[in-house]
């Protein structure tokens, strides 16, 4: 257990959680989710939990909520101190009737989840659901609710909030979904505000948004937040400390600069260190496992530091020089393009003029550029950019208004279906989402052996097979996950998968279409390590397709930005990054996350020049 030790001069805390511990009864046995942790929360502060999936943020902050489903077994304190009554004394959460416990929950405790769309009603409009939390919380007649409504919406920044009342949650980008969101966590007026991965699943100009708009509500309300997380990015850009979670256990708890300064534990090293950073070319991303090693013991795992002077750090984070850089570029740009494209345009219909004339919105909009063998072309842009029209209209998934497709001088948009099913071979992708692209009721020996059946490939049922395991071995999966089924993966396991099927067909050319946005940071970093590995055992190629520019900057050689179906620019993804042209691009690398002490320590000094 890791207790938080409070100094005299610090302010009684809001919240002080003693000892919490969450137990899950299972079939196979009681999971232990989280293990007895500790620590406080003042009037004001923002705590950022954080730590990977199975780490336990979510369920400890469900725990704060009373949200965790009947027969879970609960055991500590939750103190809460109600700020709107001063002379009210702290009130021990756990030990309340559910019934009473509803006074807290929304009211003075209020949460913000992860996925807005699946949060929001999609029968309702954004406006019922918050004026019935308002009349719900505030006891409002529907007048004064609907006022309030309004004076949130305005609150949260979402232009034009009388519109938006009636809109519904389908009609709202994932941004202004979030916006609302956030506008019903506050319908209650609350002391503590839970986010809940808020901005995960954001392009970073949106996700830069929200954290301004979180810090903007802070500063104006005094509300306390407990901001969950895996980016440690945004960790950077709005804590004031930070508890570190590990399988349940809270294995460090800081002031966010001293944790980033000097972190203790072998799990925050690894953390700080994968995520890309773009300000540096590292040869590879270290992981959380060249940090630490975990061996069973008869207690508990023990973690042994496996890190432990400056030298091997820094050979952990080795850089690639920037001569190197230049020569391997130049060694590209001297073959012929693999894949040429020009003028390429993709225009959807979208509706008829008052006088018959027809309309179209044009995703893809004369487009034009290439792709050389070996290379990884980063293509950076926010979500309606048209960067996964565009990847579909090459393999033509979708086929192109205009424009041409040359692949290893073939007419890619002149071939009939049965030479683009041969050609397609050649051509890959890999999804987003690994869990919607593998088939659920199929085994994962199936799911790689398939495609080899389909292309005549690896000879025998009993080569197939060989070939299937050496793939998996391959990509840091054995030969038992054959028989075994995508639900029994993690999410990081499934994506390796989805790419061992991708490279049974042998290709030259593969798209990424976000492939690793959904992932924790630690495996994001292996999974990036194996893509670049991969490209050299195999000599692929790839277009790498990401709203992450410091995440695309390590991975590509170039780097072409999109905004709005037109191409911004095009160059080397050191050149892009340090001198940008467009003012677009000067957006997008403005807003990337970056986590050096001097701007921690600045924002903080910032913070405290404007506290009473």
């Amino acid at each position: 257990m890791l207790a938080l030790l409070i100094s005299p001069d610090m302010p009684v805390p809001m919240l002080d959680v003693r000892n919490l511990s969450v137990t899950f009864p299972t079939k196979a046995g009681d999971v232990a989710a989280v293990k007895s942790v500790s620590f406080s929360l003042a009037a004001g502060e923002t705590l950022s939990l954080v730590g990977e999936s199975g780490s336990g943020k979510s369920v400890t902050s469900l725990a704060l909520m009373g949200l965790l489903a009947p027969g879970t077994e609960l055991s500590g304190e939750i103190w809460f101190r109600d700020p709107t009554s001063p002379d009210a004394q702290p009130v021990d959460l756990l030990q309340l009737s559910r019934e009473a416990r509803r006074y807290y929950r929304g009211k003075l405790i209020s949460m913000i989840f992860q996925e807005p769309l699946t949060s929001l009603n999609p029968v309702y409009t954004c406006g019922d659901q918050l004026i019935e939390a308002q009349r719900l919380h505030q006891n409002l007649d529907a007048k004064a609710a609907k006022t309030r409504a309004l004076e949130l919406f305005a609150e949260v920044k979402l232009p034009e909030p009388e519109q938006m009342l009636g809109r519904y949650p389908h009609q709202l980008s994932g941004g202004q979904q979030q916006r609302v969101m956030i506008a019903i966590a506050l319908a209650g007026d609350p002391a503590i505000l839970i986010a809940d991965e808020p901005t995960t699943a954001l392009d970073v100009t949106i996700q830069a948004t929200i954290l301004d708009l979180l810090r903007d509500l802070q500063a104006s309300r005094g509300t306390a937040i407990v901001f969950i997380t895996h980016d440690m990015g945004v960790v950077a850009e709005i804590a004031d400390r930070v508890a570190v979670m590990y399988k349940g256990d809270l294995v460090e708890i800081a002031p966010v600069y001293d944790l980033f300064a000097n972190p203790q534990h072998p799990y925050t090293q690894g953390l700080l260190n994968c995520r890309p950073r773009p300000h540096q070319q590292l040869r590879r991303l270290p992981t959380v496992s060249d940090f630490m090693e975990v061996r069973p013991g008869a207690e508990a795992d023990k973690i042994i530091a496996k890190v432990s002077t400056d030298a091997e750090k820094a050979e952990l984070l080795a850089e690639v020089s920037d001569q190197e850089i230049e020569h391997h570029r130049q060694s590209l740009l001297q073959q012929t393009p693999l894949l040429q494209v020009q003028d390429l345009t993709k225009a959807f219909p979208t509706r008829t003029g008052f006088f018959g004339q027809k309309q179209e919105f044009r995703a893809v909009d004369t487009v034009s550029f290439e792709v050389y063998p070996g290379e990884t072309l980063g293509l950076v842009g926010e979500s309606g950019c048209g960067k996964s029209t565009l990847s579909r209209c090459l393999l033509r998934l979708i086929e192109p208004t205009s424009g041409s497709i040359l692949f290893d001088n073939q007419p890619v948009l002149d071939l009939n279906a049965e030479a683009m099913r041969q050609l397609r071979r050649e051509m890959q992708i890999v999804f987003q989402n690994p869990y919607g692209s593998l088939d659920a009721r199929q085994t994962i020996g199936a799911a790689i052996i398939e495609p080899m059946q389909i292309h005549g490939l690896g000879g025998t049922k009993a080569e197939r097979q060989a070939r299937a395991i050496s793939l998996l071995e391959r990509v840091g999966l054995d030969a038992s996950a054959l028989r075994r089924m995508p639900h029994e993966f993690s999410g990081g396991q499934r994506q390796r998968i989805c790419i061992a099927r991708t490279l049974a067909c042998e290709p030259k050319f593969i798209i990424c279409d976000e492939s690793v946005s959904a992932l924790d940071v630690s495996v994001q970093a292996q999974v990036l390590n194996l893509l670049k590995d991969l490209q050299k055992d195999f000599n692929l190629t790839y277009i790498f397709i990401s709203h992450d520019l410091s995440v695309v900057k390590f991975i590509s050689d170039r780097i072409m930005v999109m905004n709005q179906g037109r191409l911004e620019e095009i160059g080397p993804a050191e050149d892009i990054y340090k001198s940008p042209q467009k003012p677009y691009t000067q957006q997008l690398i403005a807003a990337i996350p970056d986590a050096k002490l001097d701007d921690i320590r600045q924002r903080q000094l910032a913070m405290a020049s404007t506290q009473p």
